[in-house]
C-alpha cells in the first residue's frame, strides 16, 4: 500500500489523478535547514525527513511494515536563493517581482521508505521562465490569496499558469510531485496504478498546454 506523508492537497490530487490508491498520514517535521546548505541537498533532506516521520506515524497507527511511505518537498530557487512560502502579501509581491521576466528552477525532493528499512530518495528539477509581470497583475494575483501557501508565491496549476512563458521538464514537478519519475519508482516498488478511470485522457496536448494555453519548451 502507498502512504502519502503530506498535508498538501496538490500532492494528493496528483496521486489521485495519476490513478493511485493511497492513504494519508501526518508528517510534522522542522523545515529549518543548516545555513549554507545547497538547495538540492536541502530539498532531498526534507523529503527524507517527511518520509521517515510519516513511516513512524503510520506504524504507530498499526500500518504494515511492507507499506511504502512517500515524502516530498518542493523549492523554488532563483539565483541559488530559496524562495519559500510568503509570510505576508508584501513578501509575495516581492517574490513575484523577482521572478518577473526571469528563469528560475523548481526542485522537488522525493523519498520512498518502507518499514523494512529500504529507502530511495532523489531530486527532480524543472526550469521555468516567467514573462514580464506588471505591477497590477502581481497585486491582483496576491489579492486573490492563491500565492500564500505556495513556494515561490505561485501555483502554476492556477492563475499563475498565465505568467509562464516556457517550461523545461516536468510540469507536475512544479505542482508538487514529478509524476513521470515517481511512477517509475513506484512500479519498481511493486505499486501500480489501480484507478484507471482517473488517468488523464490523451488529447494530444501536454499538461503544460492544458494549464496555460502555451507551448512548452522540450
Amino acid at each position: 500500500m502507498l502512504i502519502l506523508a503530506s498535508a498538501s492537497p496538490r500532492r494528493a490530487m496528483l496521486l489521485h489523478e495519476g490513478g493511485y490508491d493511497f492513504e494519508l498520514v501526518k508528517a510534522s517535521v522542522s523545515e529549518e535547514l543548516p545555513e549554507g546548505m545547497l538547495p538540492k541537498t536541502g530539498v532531498k533532506s526534507l523529503a527524507v525527513r517527511k518520509a521517515e516521520a510519516g513511516l513512524t506515524h503510520w506504524l504507530e497507527l498499526g500500518g504494515d511494515t511492507l507499506d511504502v511511505v512517500l515524502g516530498s518537498d518542493t523549492m523554488v530557487v532563483l539565483d541559488n536563493h530559496i524562495l519559500g512560502k510568503p509570510a505576508t502579501p508584501a513578501e509575495a509581491e516581492e517574490m513575484l517581482n523577482r521572478l518577473s521576466d526571469r528563469t528560475h528552477v523548481v526542485l522537488t525532493g522525493v523519498a520512498l521508505i518502507s518499514g523494512s528499512g529500504k529507502l530511495v530518495a532523489d531530486v527532480v528539477e524543472t526550469v521555468v521562465h516567467f514573462r514580464r509581470l506588471s505591477t497590477e497583475e502581481i497585486k491582483a494575483y496576491v489579492a486573490s490569496g492563491e500565492p500564500m501557501d505556495k513556494a515561490g508565491a505561485y501555483g502554476i496549476q492556477g492563475e499563475a499558469g498565465k505568467f509562464v512563458m516556457s517550461i523545461q521538464g516536468s510540469l507536475t514537478n512544479v505542482i508538487g510531485l514529478p509524476m513521470e519519475y515517481l511512477s517509475e519508482q513506484l512500479r519498481a516498488w511493486g505499486i501500480e496504478q489501480t484507478n484507471i478511470a482517473s488517468r488523464e485522457v490523451d488529447d494530444g496536448l501536454s499538461a503544460f498546454e492544458r494549464f496555460t494555453g502555451r507551448t512548452s519548451t522540450p
